[in-house]
């Protein structure tokens, strides 16, 4: 049993969608299915679910909510008339709801996840399956949480009673009914956790690429496809901006050892790739590099630090009275560093400081900013040699300076911080060394 998952340009328009059609016909395993709201049609078009925002949040200004939503439902009517389905789906009728949905809701989720929802009735509509509205099957908390173990066992009790189903992605709902989203992308998560909850032997999240790269291809120029990797390996790579997958959809598969495979709607016959549980055996010493630029770097250095009881826990703290979390936590004898998200930070940068400064009384503290971290993941550097070495050398050879280095114990990956203005030759240095 196959549960798929198709993303937004899967479901932009009436003419993608009956491709989705085709590819869940043609195998008569794929019983489940996943989908996001439209996404764009074209470089200049706008996403569904961005619309929806704007049209919530101009509502809240006064603006006329009817006029703001009219170019959302032309869409929506648009994709219906070429899916023949405009008697099967009451596009008036669920508009209006919409209208009077907004209107009460007081955040924006609701909105958000409108989209998601028309996507999935107008495809059960076409292929002739059953709607099952992800409200009643992922519950989150009334503050916002995910409540994993909760909506397997509701999830695995409602799917199994229906043989083909569509579901939308990205939200479900509280115990009071209100509609809370996954953070964007989130439709992969749902996918996930539907995959686990009818213990899929497969889930299939189809794209508009032909799987995972070895790098970024904006900066790399066509970069290699990986053919497999783990659960840990798209983990790492996720996290670091590899975005074909959202980093928290590994979670559900792989508590049940459910393979992902990778695929493309528009080159269905490509294999992609598949991500597997475990550690993969293969001569492979990368598997892939992924990076991402906006983060700061504050150095801590005081004399006997080291020996200093708490040190660690009182810097800590003020991280967490200020609702910021940290990147990575590199540290030396006298020095320890933090490297932090811009948009972690905001506007909380002199607060944070002062706050460090009275908490742990540094003898000296330095700020860096505009800083990119790198990381080059691989199973295959535990088991080489001079990786590192090599590594440090390709960034050398075309005058990259780094700025920190981090690797774990478990040596899956080595990060390195390097300035803005050297992200992409970086990345290409690296490439150029283990993978081209």
């Amino acid at each position: 049993m196959k549960v798929c998952k198709f993303g937004g340009s899967s479901m932009a328009s009436s003419d993608t969608i009956k491709r989705v059609a085709d590819i869940i016909r043609a195998d008569s395993e794929r019983k489940y299915v996943v989908v996001s709201a439209p996404g764009k049609r074209h470089a200049k078009d706008i996403k569904i679910t961005d619309s929806l925002l704007t049209a919530y949040a101009e509502s809240k200004k006064g603006g006329k909510l009817s006029s703001l939503l009219a170019p959302i439902k032309e869409r929506f009517v648009e994709i219906a008339a070429g899916l023949g389905v405009t008697d099967k789906v009451d596009l008036e009728a669920i508009f209006k709801e919409i209208e009077e949905g907004i209107v009460a809701s007081p955040i924006a989720d609701y909105a958000a996840a409108q989209g998601e929802r028309l996507s999935a009735m107008l495809l059960a509509a076409y292929l002739d399956y059953d709607f099952v509205d992800a409200k009643e099957v992922i519950r989150f908390s009334d503050n916002g949480v995910f409540n994993a173990e909760y909506t397997n066992d509701v999830a695995r009790r409602i799917l199994l009673k229906k043989e083909y189903v569509v579901m939308p992605g990205f939200y479900g709902s509280t115990s009071v009914g209100q509609i809370r989203t996954f953070s964007r992308g989130g439709s992969d998560v749902t996918g996930a956790i539907v995959a686990r909850a009818v213990k899929a032997d497969l889930y299939e999240n189809w794209t508009d690429v032909n799987g995972f790269l070895t790098a970024d291809p904006r900066i790399v120029d066509h970069p290699r496809k990986i053919p497999e990797l783990s659960y840990r390996e798209l983990r790492e790579l996720s996290y670091m901006g590899a975005n074909v997958l959202h980093p928290e959809s590994i979670f559900p598969v792989r508590k049940a050892n459910i393979p992902i495979n990778i695929k493309n709607t528009f080159d269905p016959e490509d294999p992609g790739t598949m991500i597997l549980p475990g550690v993969l055996q293969h001569d492979r010493l990368i598997t892939g590099i992924a990076g991402k630029k906006g983060f700061v770097s504050i150095l801590i250095e005081k004399s006997m630090m080291n020996n200093e009881i708490g040190f660690t826990r009182r810097l800590l703290s003020v991280l967490e009275n200020l609702n910021i979390s940290f990147e990575h936590l590199p540290s030396g004898i006298d020095t320890m560093t933090l490297i932090l998200a811009d948009s972690e930070i905001g506007g909380k940068m002199q607060e944070l400081i002062g706050g460090i400064r009275e908490a742990v009384s540094p003898d000296r503290l330095e700020v860096q900013s505009d800083l990119a971290l790198i990381a080059t993941v691989g199973h295959g550097m535990a088991y080489k040699p001079g990786t590192a070495s090599r590594l440090f050398t390709a960034l050398s050879r075309v005058g990259v300076n780094i700025k920190m280095i981090d690797q774990g114990s478990s040596e899956l990956n080595i990060i390195v911080a390097v300035k803005g203005d050297d992200y992409e030759r970086a990345i290409n240095a690296i490439y150029e060394e283990f993978i081209n």
